[in-house]
């Protein structure tokens, strides 16, 4: 592209110079990891691609604002989708089709989600002016076998089986099953700790080099180590705000950014002396978790990565609010914000 001019440069999608403001590097700026809640994605094909475009607003307010943004997300709703057809595709021919590990299902709604999301977010970046490029990354995560989840599985995954389907996973795959207060019955996995994000100099290369990157989507694909350098993919789901977290403390980002259903934390949640909350030490935060004031599987994780991104470095702040105040939180006008 030498001898071009500056006009074609400016131009030309192939030659967009990287994004600056104010004279800061992409170095320079303060970086964000971004955790997006289901609430961000929609449940189907059609929500998706709707949600995400809002969502894509909510980004690209962040990144006009001068921050350094990476992605990550969920994929409850996706990757149960992608169970469920894999699962009536298989009762259709158990003989040409085999079930579909849950690790595979990850990286599926890992390509789907990241889909929507960089060509939408790209787009959105251009319509204003920021010619930043937008990057998906498969990623997978390492857990340890050891790790004692994986001896009391409890996250149901997958679709309503028959007491005669739940028997024959059992036996043939030595699945753990449950009752499921009088539906069916369901699959349940592990959901371990997040050791290690396998693709961490991949992301951060794309990060140096201006790209707004999507990563980690739906907690990791699960894998752990086998002979030499062999990843298997683990029967589990990891939660996407630990590894969020993880990533956040990998790239050494400065802010940590959950967002989710409600503007800010509560206590005493629902109840007549409900108190939202704007500020919080890990110390008082601990406090509460203690005092079980947040929902498990819900509010609870949010809280613990809020709360462990804090004490990992001393100027690290944790935020969690509603999409919508994302530029507002990160201005300090709303959300509850968790520091040191």
């Amino acid at each position: 592209m030498t001898g071009l001019t500056p006009e074609y440069r400016i131009d030309s999608y192939f030659a967009r110079q990287p994004f600056d403001i104010e004279g800061l590097s992409e170095m320079e700026m303060k970086k964000i990891v971004v955790a997006l809640g289901g609430n961000a994605l929609g449940k189907n094909l059609h929500e998706q691609f709707i949600d995400v475009q809002h969502t894509s607003r909510a980004i690209a307010d962040l990144i006009g604002e001068g921050y350094q943004v990476v992605i990550a997300h969920g994929n409850g709703p996706q990757v149960g989708m992608i169970q469920e057809a894999m699962t009536q595709l298989h009762r259709s021919d158990p003989e040409k089709y085999d079930t579909v590990p849950l690790s595979v299902c990850t990286a599926m709604s890992q390509g789907y989600i990241g889909y929507d999301l960089q060509n939408l977010l790209r787009e959105e970046l251009y319509d204003r002016g920021i010619y930043k490029d937008v990057t998906s990354v498969l990623t997978q995560v390492e857990v340890d076998p050891e790790d004692p989840a994986f001896k009391n599985p409890t996250k149901p995954i997958g679709s309503f089986l028959t007491k005669e389907e739940a028997d024959e996973l059992v036996r043939t795959r030595n699945y753990t099953v449950i009752e499921d207060a009088g539906r069916g019955y369901r699959r349940v996995v592990a959901s371990p700790k997040p050791k290690k994000i396998v693709e961490i100099k991949t992301i951060q290369d794309l990060v140096n080099s201006g790209h707004v990157v999507v990563a980690a989507g739906g907690g990791g694909i699960p894998v752990f180590r086998t002979e030499g350098f062999h990843l298997k993919g683990a029967a589990a789901v990891i939660d996407k705000d630990f590894t969020s977290e993880l990533l956040a403390e990998e790239l050494d980002a400065d802010v940590f950014i959950i967002l989710t259903a409600v503007e800010k934390v509560a206590v005493n949640f629902g109840k007549p002396d409900q108190k939202w909350l704007d500020e919080l030490t890990p110390e008082e935060a601990e406090k509460y978790i203690a005092q079980d004031q947040f929902a498990k599987g819900s509010m609870l994780p949010k809280v613990q990565a809020a709360v462990k991104f804090a004490q990992s470095r001393p100027g690290r702040t944790a935020l969690i609010t509603l999409l919508d105040k994302a530029k507002d939180g990160i201005n300090g006008k709303t959300g509850t914000r968790i520091h040191l």
